[in-house]
Formats: C-alpha cells, structure tokens, sequence
C-alpha cells in the first residue's frame, strides 16, 4: 500500500504530526511525504527512523523535498 502527504507550506511539526498520524494507521507500506523546508525533511526522517521505518528517498522536488518511506 502507498499514499502521499503533501505538507508544504505547513510549519514544524505539523509535517511531523501528519507523517506520524499515518504510520500508526498503516502497520506496513509506502508512504511519500512532500515538505518544503530543510528542518521539515530533517524532522519528517527522524521521526520515521524512530518508528521503525526505513528513510529509502529524500530528494530536492521542486522547492522542496520529497522523502518516501516504508516499512515491510
């Protein structure tokens, strides 16, 4: 299973509080999460590596950044 959290223009730590909303409701899969400033990808893949899931993309998109995460 996959889905996107599109968290630009949102400031710390709502980025973090969606992403995290969205792990404890899937026990496994894909997530891809789009934020816009450096301390939001920071925080996004911190908290993700502190839940167990694996950090597999973080790349610049656009003004952004695009961060996939996934736990089998």
């Amino acid at each position: 299973m996959s889905t996107r959290i599109d968290a630009r223009g949102l400031s710390c730590p709502q980025p973090v509080i969606l992403t995290m909303s969205k792990i404890r409701e899937m026990t496994k899969g894909r997530i891809e999460i789009l934020v816009d400033t450096d301390t939001s990808k920071e925080n996004v893949s911190r908290a993700a590596k502190s839940k167990g899931w694996d950090v597999q993309i973080v790349e610049p998109d656009g003004s952004g950044y695009r961060i996939v995460i996934q736990k089998d």
